[in-house]
């Protein structure tokens, strides 16, 4: 048999919203895991949380992180990494008071920012974005995701960047469509694989609450769900997407996301220049934790 610490957090969550769930199994070292092990934990946690992220400490200030699905690796998990480091600093008392540090993940070296005691809040800065050549006919986007003709906003491009995950984005003319979207699971997975893509996100400009900026939803399929409902990885790659268009060019963004009208998750978005003076998209909000106690595996 074998024990590992485990908690469940649910990250991006409100008062009003229930966030996204994330299991996390802290290790002394990656090496008291194996990945067969890491995958069945994952597998075995389907349905009660979306990924499951593994940390282990490097030193004082650095941190390894790896994560999985139900369904195979992960080489980057945005909400799995704000539940894990905001848990890690608001449990800890030398963390607390640092202002940055480091996590190791599939997708490089990246930088934490601790700003829980001015925003009550962790900001991850996003992998180097790729800007992939993918073209995706929006006709198509339409009959995958169960919407009417010209609901799929052609004044705005549709665009596939990584920014942790390879992401379609698809712009949608108002708030009611976003809403109303409800594709198949299994025919948006074929799509997805298809395409070459790891998730779908769709976005408008048309809010709930006036004071934040867009909403979005992700889905998710390949990774054995539909729908992911408040995403890092995802809105990162819709930044870059904003700042390619010049849409967006400085100050603090926040998303609405899920499709649920009212009771919606917080994503916030900044900007960030790296260590080769680039900008990057930093992506942050808090997390709960729900459970805590010991996970055994039995051999």
């Amino acid at each position: 048999m074998k024990e590992f610490n485990f908690k469940k957090i649910d990250a991006f969550a409100t008062e009003s919203s229930t966030g996204n769930p994330a299991g996390y199994i802290r290790l002394a070292e990656l090496a008291d895991i194996t990945t067969a092990e890491m995958q069945q934990i994952a597998k075995e946690l389907k349905g009660f949380v979306n990924e499951v992220g593994y940390l282990a400490r490097v030193n004082d200030f650095e941190f390894d992180l790896r994560y999985y699905s139900s369904e195979r690796e992960v080489d980057f998990c945005g909400h799995a990494t704000i539940a894990i480091m905001y848990d890690l600093i608001q449990t800890n008392k030398f963390l607390a008071e640092v202002p940055t540090l480091k996590i190791n993940t599939n997708r490089g070296s990246l930088t934490v920012y601790n700003q829980t005691k001015s925003e009550d809040a962790v900001f991850i800065m996003s992998p180097v974005p790729e800007h992939k050549k993918i073209l995706i006919d929006s006709a198509e986007l339409e009959k995958q995701l169960k919407l009417t003709l010209g609901e799929v906003d052609t004044q705005r491009p549709i665009s596939v960047i990584n920014a942790g995950l390879t992401t379609l984005i698809v712009p949608i003319v108002s708030l009611e469509a976003i809403i109303k979207i409800k594709p198949d699971m299994e025919e948006l997975k074929r799509f997805c694989v298809k395409s070459q893509i790891d998730i779908i996100e769709v976005y408008t400009a048309e809010t709930r609450n006036k004071i934040n900026d867009y909403r979005t939803r992700v889905f998710a399929p390949t990774f054995g769900y539909l729908e992911d409902p408040a995403t890092g990885s995802g809105n990162s790659a819709f930044g870059y997407y904003l700042i390619k268009n010049d849409w967006w060019t400085e100050g603090l963004l926040t998303i609405e996301q899920n499709g649920l009208i009212d009771n919606y998750n917080v994503v916030k978005l900044q900007m960030q220049k790296d260590e080769s003076n680039g900008i990057r998209v930093c992506f942050g909000g808090n997390a709960v934790t729900r459970i805590e106690g010991k996970y055994y595996i039995y051999k």
